[in-house]
């Protein structure tokens, strides 16, 4: 397996394997870039997930 990037919550940056604990953090990501853009992917997978749910809802 190849290096791997997370989102540090506490320091809002992108940090590789090495960095904070878990608990404070996002990931893992395939690339520093993927991991930097964390906050985007789940704000754009939450706005589909509610789409969804509406769409299943009848609503």
């Amino acid at each position: 397996m190849g290096d791997q990037w997370w989102f540090c919550l506490k320091h809002m940056t992108a940090e590789p394997e090495s960095g904070c604990p878990n608990k404070d953090r996002m990931g893992p990501y395939e690339t520093r870039e993927a991991a930097a853009d964390a906050l985007k992917t789940a704000a754009d997978r939450n706005k589909k997930w509610k789409e969804d749910d509406r769409d299943w809802n009848g609503g």
